[in-house]
């Protein structure tokens, strides 16, 4: 199929190259004319593993291109993906971009004479498609749906640095809609990826999404909270877990204790999903709780520091890990930017070395020490805190920390084996 993708950050670009491995063409939109060249160019915008490699591949197989004309890029195609942001907001969720493509895709629906599908991939509340989206295509376009145009919502489902193989073998397929001819079309595909294909409607389309992340940020923060109260039973939280996960009701994923969730979903979801449901004047106490902890846990890990190590002030603390999770360069809502923060007001000295996040965090933190390597940052160090499980840090080893002027080392990820003096946020 002839397809269109308007945005081309971690989801748009992921699902365009996507698309194009399944043998599609593919036409990403963005109004950034830098990224636009450098996706033709072959450079992916931001890390993510393997996603350049395919990029370059389906680009030399002329299966994929990048433009910031929206016209032609419609125009050209019969399904047009909406992959905008739809960041968290003072009110809740930000649908600015939302709005604007959607009135951006109505006038460009007026000049085009055959029948047009537009997905809703970006995630929304619920009612945004029908109350929102829908209402912006017709008025602007001066058509009626389901006769020149389709519309459904078709939710993401991507895990930072593991987006292309999430896309390529997603564990389901939704699929919102309410005219046939759009879902058939949706069908036809997905025809070829090996998953089971959900149909329901646009808003239980839109909070199944919701519901997915509010579920695993939940296991998190309940796994941090018996997390805590491990510790003080000086029980091994992750022994409990493990015996728990082997329940099929509640399986051992996300039930790792640490420093909490961040990235561009679980928060901002939750919030948005809070939000909406105080919109309906229901209190989500569940939801707030699962934020709270998550709000809270982070500097617990200060707190055990001070403990270990007294008065602060003055001492050189190496953080090794800045991205909220590994294999990715986000630190939105990473659990470190509250940490080193805490740090700097206490009056510490912080090293911080990440293998692809110190970028994006120099930006927030230009005055802290950036290190080349994790040696470099525990020499002469008073405390060495790990907040990443990047396997670079994995491979460390007990003579890795000599170098270290204390050795007080604290895990807010479970990542060493074999070293030395070393304890554990919750364990």
């Amino acid at each position: 199929m002839k397809i269109s993708v308007i945005g081309s950050g971690f989801v748009g670009l992921s699902t365009g190259v996507g698309f194009a491995k399944k043998e599609n063409d593919v036409i990403l939109v963005d109004n950034d004319r830098e990224k636009v060249n450098k996706i033709n160019d072959g450079v992916c915008p931001f890390y993510e593993p393997e996603l350049e490699d395919e990029l370059v591949e389906q680009l030399y197989l002329g299966k994929i291109k990048a433009t910031d004309d929206l016209q032609y890029a419609v125009l050209n195609s019969d399904i047009s993906f909406i992959c905008v942001p739809t960041p968290f907001g003072k009110k809740g969720i930000d649908l600015s971009y939302i709005e604007k493509v959607s009135k951006d895709l109505g006038m460009v629906l007026k000049d085009k004479n055959a029948y047009h599908i537009v997905v809703v991939k970006s995630t929304v509340v619920p009612e945004t498609t029908e109350r929102i989206v829908l209402p912006l295509l017709e008025r602007f376009s001066g058509k009626s749906f389901g006769n020149y145009f389709g519309l459904c919502v078709n939710p993401e489902f991507l895990r930072e640095g593991s987006a292309l193989n999430d896309f390529l073998n997603p564990d389901r397929i939704v699929i919102g809609g309410i005219d046939e001819k759009s879902i058939d079309a949706l069908k036809r595909l997905y025809k070829n990826f090996n998953s089971p294909i959900i149909v329901t409607d646009w808003r239980t389309a839109e909070m199944i999404k919701y519901v997915s992340n509010a579920f695993l940020a939940t296991k998190i923060s309940f796994a941090n909270e018996i997390g805590n109260i491990c510790k003080k039973l000086d029980i091994d939280t992750y022994e409990v877990m493990d015996a728990v996960g082997l329940d099929h009701r509640i399986c051992r994923e996300f039930l790792n204790a640490g420093i909490g969730f961040g990235g561009s979903c679980f928060p901002k979801d939750l919030s948005a999903l809070i939000v909406k449901s105080e919109s309906l004047r229901y209190e989500p106490k569940l939801l707030k709780e699962v934020l709270e902890i998550n709000k809270k846990q982070p500097l617990r890990m200060v707190e055990l520091l001070k403990e270990r190590l007294g008065d602060l002030k003055d001492k050189t603390v190496a953080v090794l890990g800045l991205s909220f999770k590994p294999n990715t360069s986000d630190i939105r809502d990473a659990p470190s930017l509250k940490i080193v923060d805490s740090l700097l007001k206490r009056g510490c000295k912080v090293k911080a070395y990440d293998p692809k996040a110190m970028d994006d965090f120099k930006k927030m933190f230009p005055n802290i020490t950036y290190c080349r390597n994790p040696r470099d940052a525990l020499n002469g160090s008073d405390a060495c805190l790990i907040l990443t499980e990047w396997d670079e840090f994995k491979s460390l080893r007990d003579t890795d920390f000599g170098v270290m002027k204390n050795r007080l080392i604290i895990e807010g990820r479970r990542v060493l084996k074999g070293v030395k003096g070393c304890e554990g946020i919750c364990w």
